[in-house]
């Protein structure tokens, strides 16, 4: 079952100025922030803490990164929204039966969660990620 919107992700080129602007948007204290790496997306991410959900600011970290690649096509801007779940494996299954099959199998992501997307093309061209805390 899905549970909440976890967060809602932006590509952008710089982290630091775009953690600077969202900051001084929202109000948000050094405590609300968390900055990492994600290798296995090859990105560098400042999430925001807003309530129980989140904004994601993200940052590639080479050329080859889909983060650099989407910069590249599209520009900054809105690149997913991140959805909760308790049962990745169930939702993934269900949502499959349903007809949105998985981009690929669930992997590691920020936070050390379990994550798994679905193809824009099957959800009105929005990039969905299903997100499943460790």
């Amino acid at each position: 079952m899905i549970s909440n919107i976890e967060h809602i992700a932006i590509a952008v080129h710089d982290l630091q100025s775009a953690l600077e602007r969202f900051k001084a948007l929202t109000g948000a204290t050094e405590e609300q922030i968390r900055i990492e790496e994600v290798s296995s997306e090859k990105v560098r991410v400042a999430l925001i803490q807003i309530g129980s959900s989140k904004i994601e600011l993200m940052e590639p970290l080479g050329a080859d990164s889909s983060i650099a690649k989407f910069l590249e096509k599209r520009g900054e801007g809105l690149h997913h929204i991140a959805l909760e779940t308790t049962d990745l494996e169930a939702e993934t299954a269900r949502t499959t039966n349903e007809g949105f099959p998985p981009l690929s199998a669930p992997s590691p992501g920020a936070g050390k969660k379990k994550i798994v997307f679905f193809n824009p093309k099957d959800t009105n061209r929005v990039l969905i990620e299903f997100v499943q805390k460790p």
